[in-house]
C-alpha cells in the first residue's frame, strides 16, 4: 500500500551519557509507543521514501504527555524513519531519546513497560526486532 496511516510510532530509547549504554522501552509485548503493529507488517526497503514525511514534535509531545515526562523529556534521533507496510497503510516509525540522566524507570511501568537491552529483544515479533536493529545500527553510526 503506498497511502500512510495515522501519526508515526515511536521506538524510545535511552542512551547512557557515560557508558554509552542503550535500551529501549518496551510497552507491554511491544517496542513501539503505543501500539504494536498487526502481524502481517513488512518493514519497508531501507531506501524507501514516501512524498509525506512526518515531522516527530507532535509525536514526542503526545507520548511525553501520555508517559507524564516533562516537556523536553524526549527527544527525536535525527535522519531516522522506517516505513512498515501493513494492511491499513504504510506506517512511520520513530526513535526518540529520553533526556534525563538515567531512564525513566517510574514512567515505563506506569504503562506496563519496562526498559531493555537489544539483547533481551528476542520475544518481540519479528518485524519490531529487525526495526530495534536498523535502530540500534543507526545509533552505532
Amino acid at each position: 500500500m503506498s497511502e500512510t496511516s495515522e501519526l508515526p510510532r515511536l521506538i524510545i530509547l535511552h542512551k547512557q551519557s557515560t557508558s554509552a549504554r542503550v535500551r529501549f522501552m518496551t510497552l507491554g509485548d511491544s517496542v513501539l509507543a503505543f501500539s504494536p503493529l498487526p502481524e502481517q507488517a513488512v518493514l519497508r526497503d531501507e531506501s524507501y521514501s514516501p512524498t509525506l514525511q512526518f515531522h516527530p514534535t507532535a509525536a514526542l509531545r503526545a507520548a511525553e504527555k501520555q508517559l507524564g515526562l516533562p516537556e523536553g523529556g524526549l527527544e527525536p534521533v535525527a535522519e531516522f524513519c522506517v516505513w512498515v507496510d501493513t494492511p491499513q497503510g504504510d506506517q512511520a516509525v520513530l526513535l526518540a531519546a529520553c533526556t534525563s540522566i538515567d531512564p525513566p524507570f517510574e514512567a515505563a511501568e506506569k504503562q506496563g513497560g519496562k526498559f531493555i537491552a537489544i539483547t533481551e529483544a528476542r520475544r518481540l515479533p519479528l518485524v519490531e526486532r529487525e526495526l530495534l536493529r536498523r535502530a540500534y545500527e543507526h545509533l552505532l553510526g
